[in-house]
């Protein structure tokens, strides 16, 4: 919740994206568009407008899907005048504080809001900014010619805020450079306002280039979750059973409406139960003909396809097999690469085990083969 909750807000992504392959608004971060992320984290504003690439509309609409009070409107050829078009669009009155942001900065920390809201109450605009860090050096074609002294000097963020969303729009008509302003806070300096600055985040980085990209996904606050799961099949006649998507030959065969790889079905619903998602039976019913002697492994890559839509990774698993017979040692391994393919991870990731019931309940009785399994996901917070 910010100090001040009357404010609204413009979302500029209106750019190609170039330097970072194109279209960087719509490339996913964390599971969700780098345009999402900056607009959710404004979604205390009253009213807000997205601004797009003119033939983005429908990408910008599904991007405010679930947004209470906010817009799409197509930008303009620079960003000068994507922001005239953004406010334009906004609706209500002019006296609320109005925030520009960048898409390409969707790791916005509420704290800046705050901080911003707070200092345009006695001032024309604010920006969060950052000291420079690092010695500046001035370079032509390669070789250093100078240096620069970055005492005062430092790197403007948005969202920059402004105090009256009028204040903004008449300092954008005034601006008369041939070149467009570098950012609105030069255009309310130019018309002789007072601009102040916050304390910038460093979270705040620009995705400009493309391994921006992955400093950006290694600051997404995750978590770890842990799903079991457990299944049992009965034995009955055939020739082979299937266990952790390995083909044994062996005198039983396990019965099912699928090929009853218990081991794969334990592991499906330790991945599922990890995110949250029911279990197997949800999403494949045994009533369900179209499942009949299905491949389980089928089973498994959904639930791992259902992970990535989330922008999580699967850390480890676990299977364990509890049965006298067959065998499982021998072909363990051969267990531990096949799970390792369908699930995309490191071959040490994967632990297949087996243990006896000492002759005990219906596993020792040899009347059917049970399965569990553990697994470990990382998921964005």
């Amino acid at each position: 919740m910010t100090l001040q909750t009357v404010f609204d807000a413009v979302v500029v992504a209106a750019g190609s994206g170039s330097r970072s392959g194109g279209a960087k608004q719509w490339r996913i971060l964390g599971a969700q568009t780098v345009a999402r992320r900056a607009v959710q984290a404004l979604s205390g504003a009253r009213h807000g407008v997205l601004v797009v690439p003119s033939g983005d509309e429908a990408l910008g609409e599904a991007t405010l899907n679930g947004m209470q009070n906010w817009r799409v409107v197509a930008g303009a050829a620079d960003r000068a005048g994507s922001v005239r078009l953004g406010l334009a669009a906004l609706i209500g009155d002019d006296d609320a504080p109005v925030l520009i942001h960048d898409a390409a900065r969707p790791l916005l920390p509420g704290a800046v809001i705050d901080a911003l809201l707070a200092a345009v109450e006695d001032a024309d605009g604010a920006l969060p900014a950052l000291p420079c860090a690092d010695s500046l050096r001035r370079v032509q074609g390669g070789w250093i010619v100078g240096a620069e002294d970055r005492n005062g000097l430092f790197r403007a963020q948005t969202p920059q805020a402004f105090r009256r969303r009028i204040t903004l729009t008449e300092a954008l008509d005034r601006w008369t450079d041939d070149r467009p302003p570098t950012d609105e806070a030069e255009a309310v300096l130019a018309a002789g306002g007072r601009v102040r600055t916050v304390p910038g985040d460093p979270r705040l980085m620009k995705l400009t280039y493309t391994e921006d990209f992955a400093m950006a996904d290694a600051l997404i606050p995750r978590q770890i979750r842990v799903g079991t799961g457990f299944d049992v099949h009965r034995w009955g006649p055939g020739a082979s059973v299937w266990l952790c998507g390995v083909e044994i030959p062996h005198d039983q065969t396990l019965i099912g409406h699928s090929d009853a790889d218990a081991g794969l079905h334990a592991l499906t619903d330790a991945l599922l139960g990890a995110i949250g998602e029911g279990d197997i039976g949800d999403h494949f019913p045994p009533t369900d003909p179209q499942w009949k002697g299905a491949a389980s492994d089928r089973f498994l890559v959904h639930a791992v396809e259902l992970i990535a839509r989330r922008g999580g990774r699967i850390i480890n698993v676990d299977v364990t097999l509890i049965c006298e017979q067959p065998k499982v040692k021998p072909h363990r391994q051969a267990m531990r690469e096949r799970l390792s393919e369908l699930l995309a991870i490191p071959l040490e990731a994967v632990s297949v085990k087996a243990t006896t019931t000492e002759a005990l309940g219906f596993t020792g009785r040899g009347e059917g083969l049970a399965a569990q399994a553990a697994c470990s996901v990382e998921l964005p917070a």
